[in-house]
């Protein structure tokens, strides 16, 4: 009886030994998680961005044989010079629309063109439309000052998307650097990544584990960001040569697009139609049209060649991935969530076919 209450006693003590690791090593990693959870975003991005740029890293190494982290700050630097041909598309686009508006509204010039009475007969909508634009051909101060508060509302919520998008931009900078100090660093990080992805999941698996990882990784940002990201320069230089108003706004609009799998052409074929009302079908503008309709198309081309790398994506899991992401955090988020999400499904069909021997449905109904 003795040896039985000896060995219940050590059980319990056993237990409750465990039970306080557990609660310590939860309370720490708890604790880890709101001390980084500011940086996620940020972390995850760098890291996307440095397997992305690791090879071309490589490549270079070869030919002019300087060292990782020489290397790595040229990509760097030439990245980031790059990046300034959008972020100027975009804030002289933004500074042009509103100095335009400024001297539209101090000018006293403008001027809204009354309703045509057929308006009145529209079904649901006819007549209240109707004496609203009435009301802002005859009286706009009036209707202005009726509807200050939405006003208020509507700009204080442009203003917030401007200010999430210079975030975005801000943040993509910074993770760039860190992407930079990463690559300086890849063999070790390689190593690293198998490292922990065996000790997760075995020494067979884990090297496996880490080359799907990356593989997705790599074809998913240049499939979908990267394409995109093409787009947005080809189509934004001819929006800016040919004059088009709203120029950076207009492309940023097809990277964003682009992220979500949607055509360009949503936004390129309005453009045509705008171009050829206003300035006629000349030479010029025939040209630009060809341009921008081909520019538009050039994700067709490109994404069975960077997109189909070694790894089967869905573009439905893309497209979550985007409009979550950006729901989640923002426009950074558009970027990491197509990445991050083709990187669970990838694991989870992996984790599918991966069954024991004897555990399948076909074994199961042979048993």
């Amino acid at each position: 009886m003795e040896p039985t209450l000896n060995s219940e006693k050590a059980f319990s003590r056993g237990l409750l030994d465990v039970l306080i690791r557990a609660g310590l090593i939860a309370v720490l990693v708890m604790f880890c998680f709101r001390i980084f959870s500011p940086f996620i975003d940020l972390m995850l991005w760098s890291v996307i961005m440095a397997i992305t740029l690791y090879p071309l890293q490589g490549r270079l190494m070869g030919i002019m044989g300087h060292s990782e982290g020489r290397i790595a700050t040229l990509i760097v630097l030439v990245s980031i010079g790059i990046l300034m041909v959008p972020i100027y598309l975009l804030g002289t686009s933004i500074a042009d629309s509103v100095a335009s508006v400024v001297t539209l509204v101090k000018s006293g010039s403008f001027h809204i063109s009354p309703p045509a009475d057929s308006i009145a007969d529209w079904p649901l909508v006819g007549k209240p439309l109707h004496g609203l634009w009435l009301q802002a051909a005859t009286d706009l101060p009036g209707l202005t000052q009726k509807f200050i508060p939405q006003i208020k509302n509507v700009s204080l919520a442009l203003l917030s998307k401007l200010a999430g998008v210079g975030m975005g931009f801000l943040i993509f900078f910074c993770a760039l650097i860190i992407a930079g100090i990463v690559m300086a660093y890849g063999e070790g990080g390689s190593r690293s990544a198998v490292q922990i992805a065996s000790r997760i999941s075995g020494p067979v698996r884990g090297p496996q584990i880490t080359e799907l990882c990356t593989a997705t990784i790599r074809a998913v940002a240049l499939g979908v960001v990267g394409i995109a990201f093409i787009q947005m320069l080809l189509i934004g230089v001819g929006f800016v040569l040919m004059g088009i108003p709203g120029a950076g706004l207009l492309a940023l609009a097809v990277l964003l697009i682009g992220i979500m799998q949607l055509p360009a052409t949503l936004v390129t074929l309005p453009v045509i139609v705008y171009v050829f009302v206003t300035q006629g079908a000349t030479t010029a503008t025939i040209v630009f049209a060809i341009y921008i309709f081909v520019a538009g198309l050039v994700d067709n081309v490109l994404k069975p060649l960077l997109l189909g790398r070694g790894v089967n994506v869905p573009m439905p899991v893309v497209l979550i991935g985007a409009l979550g992401g950006m729901v989640a955090s923002g426009i950074i988020g558009l970027f990491i969530g197509p990445v991050m999400l083709a990187v669970g499904y990838q694991l989870f069909w992996q984790w599918v076919r991966d069954q024991p021997q004897g555990s399948g449905p076909d074994d199961q109904g042979q048993t």
